[in-house]
């Protein structure tokens, strides 16, 4: 496998410059792993599909779903794309390589560790500050016109959010300069785990259910569909943010309450 992987790797920097693979191949990955892991939660509210795990009963709108779409390719296109072309050069400087050997694996785990750690860090403090008043009217509000969330509304947002926040995402790379396989793989880890947390669905199998510090999309599905000064659960993929700070009590109280059979904080409209 490791031989397959290689003389593919081969084949991509014997036929595209670093800048080509970095910005490009970036944004091309970006889009296939968003788009192939998002729009399969469109089908199954559409078509009704495994209801019973779907957290919320409200269903969105044709139009609304749609509305999104073209919304977020606007916004992949007008702000993602010109974002990774114009930070190539900075990657470049701190040491962002796609050449042969790849590092390994020890290292891999370890920034990939690093960045999960790092964004969630930064990304509660930034989801906080967009939660105050003026920001959230003025930039916040756009990500939360959906309160039923689905997997594609995890990236839709007010440019200037994506801007503000796309900083606790790439941050982490930015400061270690890290081989261009292992920026790829923290790519489609963070993009997996943001379209799971908006889904909209806590399955039986969800990471949340085996991991107790993973917030998950029931964590997550919480904090959308709450008025913005009282919804808490800001932390991007971890619950310890929240805990420390006391900003998920709301959350823990409804869990408490179903679970002594008081409530049932999943199936709201």
């Amino acid at each position: 496998m490791a031989a397959i992987i290689e003389s593919g790797w081969l084949y991509l920097i014997t036929h595209f410059s670093d800048f080509q693979l970095a910005s490009l191949g970036s944004f091309f990955l970006h889009e296939s792993v968003f788009f192939l892991s998002g729009l399969p939660f469109i089908y199954l509210e559409r078509a009704g599909l495994l209801s019973k795990y779907k957290i919320q009963t409200k269903n969105n709108s044709l139009a609304a779903q749609e509305k999104c779409i073209t919304r977020l390719l606007l916004y992949h296109v007008g702000v993602n794309l010109p974002l990774m072309i114009a930070s190539y050069p900075f990657f470049r400087f701190m040491g962002l390589r796609s050449s042969l050997p790849f590092p390994s694996w020890k290292v891999v785990l370890s920034q990939i560790i690093f960045y999960f750690i790092l964004e969630d860090f930064v990304f509660y403090w930034g989801h906080r500050i967009l939660h105050t008043k003026w920001l959230y009217k003025h930039v916040h509000s756009v990500h939360h016109e959906y309160a039923t969330p689905f997997g594609l509304t995890s990236e839709y947002a007010h440019p200037a959010e994506i801007l503000f926040l796309g900083f606790a995402t790439i941050i982490g790379p930015a400061i270690t300069g890290p081989h261009l396989i292992t920026l790829w793989l923290w790519m489609v880890l963070r993009v997996l785990e943001t379209v799971e947390a908006h889904c909209g669905y806590h399955f039986p199998w969800s990471l949340s259910n085996f991991l107790p510090i993973y917030g998950g999309a029931d964590f997550h599905d919480y904090h959308h569909r709450l008025l913005y000064t009282k919804s808490g659960n800001y932390s991007s993929t971890f619950v310890y943010m929240d805990w420390i700070f006391g900003t998920d009590k709301g959350y823990r109280k409804l869990k408490a309450l179903k679970r002594d059979g008081v409530g049932d904080e999943g199936k709201q409209t």
